[in-house]
């Protein structure tokens, strides 16, 4: 197919658009992403539509606005530079997150994915690094990886000289982590871990002071569901807050011109049962940024493990608040930030690149591992420099 698509035209395409012949669960869409990602660099949109009208239109340019480098929406806090302590001091804003394989299947690979911001002090444009690991391995090992040789083969080098490219040769001196997919027990290993290896990293390049770091976790899958008292069957208005510190609950409204912070009512944060609906030493507040559909909207539940910015509470909940609305697949607030969603996304896809049904034999074959680390898995191909630094992943 690219043999004879490259074959009718006078040189390399910038965008192929492929019609998919099953909607779910393609056999041609892994290899097909493999070759035009990998090998070619030709960015792809692959559709498979049942119904076509307006609003599929829209979704799928939003999509091809983006891989080809297009913003589909800008705040007005990134167009005025008014993020605060990010456009003051260069930052950038990491997105990670872990896939796994099937419940039972110890064969297949984890995949990391990592996004990092670039253009800054833009915060709506990142750049994603992926690599595979031990199967069921949730702490990313691959942040930091020096190679005999000398060199760092690591995710976090590939986005911080990719920040420096972009930024006018700035290099960051804040780093905010959001991180996905840990619970609680593992909130220590983030910090001793994948924390240690970033800052190894930063070290590896010839830097000395360590940078400013905020950590964040995110978690959306949890039981807290946000409701309207009254008997009102209407959801939670997008936007509100519920935080320890502040003890109310706030209605954060998106105009044109800013984001505003407005007080909406005030809200003792226990449950039906009494007890406090956030933790009681913790940094820790949930925020349902997004208009749900039919039923109790579930926000999502940040925590804060480590703030050496300095942000304010105010300042930290408008700049979260602020990456729902950046997420260029959506013209609305989504439930999370768009980093974490971004990281989401492309390790799904990247995911898509290999097939790793040839490692059952190599695996144990009763299906019993007592260890994740002894399992062989294979490295993903890597990006053509045509496509690393695009938004492939939307």
């Amino acid at each position: 197919m690219f043999e004879q698509i490259l074959a009718k035209l006078p040189g390399e395409p910038q965008f192929i658009l492929c019609v998919l012949p099953e909607r779910k669960n393609c056999d041609i869409y892994g290899p097909w992403k493999k070759k035009s990602l990998s090998e070619f660099g030709i960015v792809t949109q692959c559709i498979s539509p049942s119904k076509i009208n307006d609003q599929y239109l829209t979704n799928v340019l939003l999509k091809i606005n983006s891989k080809l480098g297009g913003i589909n929406s800008l705040l007005a806090i990134e167009h005025s530079s008014c993020v605060p302590l990010v456009n003051d001091t260069p930052t950038i804003i990491l997105g990670m997150d872990v896939s796994h394989g099937s419940p039972g299947r110890s064969d297949i690979p984890s995949v990391a994915a990592v996004v990092g911001s670039r253009n800054w002090p833009l915060i709506s444009r990142y750049r994603a690094a992926v690599r595979t690991q031990s199967p069921k391995l949730e702490m990313i090992d691959a942040l930091y990886k020096p190679l005999e040789n000398g060199t760092d083969a690591g995710i976090i080098r590939e986005l911080l000289v990719d920040f420096y490219k972009t930024s006018n040769g700035r290099k960051p001196t804040q780093i905010i982590v959001f991180r996905d997919g840990v619970s609680e027990s593992q909130f220590n290993q983030v910090l001793n871990i994948e924390l240690d290896q970033i800052i190894k990293a930063y070290q590896h390049l010839g830097e000395v002071d360590v940078p400013k770091f905020t950590v964040i976790v995110a978690q959306k899958n949890h039981h807290t569901k946000l409701f309207q008292t009254g008997g009102s069957t209407d959801n939670v208005p997008p936007g509100l807050l519920l935080s320890e510190l502040c003890y109310c609950l706030y209605h954060l409204s998106l105009c044109f011109n800013a984001l505003s912070l407005s007080l909406s009512l005030s809200l003792s944060l226990r449950d039906s049962g009494g007890h406090n609906i956030v933790h009681p030493r913790n940094y820790d507040f949930y925020m349902c940024a997004h208009a749900g559909m039919i039923g109790t909207s579930r926000p999502a539940h940040y925590h804060v493990l480590v703030d050496e910015i300095g942000f304010s509470p105010d300042g930290l909940q408008n700049l979260i608040h602020s990456l729902s609305y950046v997420y260029q697949r959506s013209t609305t607030a989504i439930s999370i930030v768009a980093p974490i969603c971004y990281a989401h996304l492309a390790a799904a896809q990247v995911g898509q690149f290999m097939k790793f049904e040839d490692l059952s034999e190599t695996s144990s074959g009763n299906g019993s591992v007592t260890s994740a680390e002894s399992i062989p898995f294979p490295e993903l191909p890597k990006l053509h420099k045509n496509v690393q630094g695009s938004m492939f992943f939307c």
